[in-house]
């Protein structure tokens, strides 16, 4: 007898996305995450560094900057950070950034490495 939830690295062309997120791989799952976690991220450098130019306007906490780093969007924080040249005074985000993303592609790599 099949489980309901079981691992099939490969899904056939006619299958569903549905169909391959509750019996197939998880990988698409966590992409679509990390794409959406990272643009997120990404613009969220962007939006502040725009606020930032007017006076007065209400800005971005950094710890959300950071919390939006450390829930996978490491990479679009450091893009952005250094695509709208936002927040590279502070030595806690040029150092901490970076560090988040090489934390992340670490674990990534150990999942990796560890189940494939």
């Amino acid at each position: 007898m099949r489980e309901k939830f079981q691992f099939l690295p490969e899904a056939s062309r006619n299958t569903t996305l549905w169909a391959v997120v509750v019996t197939g791989s998880p990988l698409p799952l966590l992409i679509g995450y990390l794409a959406l976690v990272n643009l997120w991220a990404f613009a969220l450098m962007g939006f502040d560094k725009r606020r930032a130019k007017r006076k007065g306007a209400r800005r971005i906490r950094e710890r959300t900057l950071f919390l939006s780093a450390l829930l996978g969007g490491g990479a679009g924080a450091c893009l952005g950070m250094w695509c709208f040249r936002h927040k590279t005074r502070h030595w806690y985000f040029v150092v901490g950034m970076p560090l988040i993303l090489l934390a992340e592609a670490a674990l990534g790599w150990w999942i990796y490495s560890r189940y494939a």
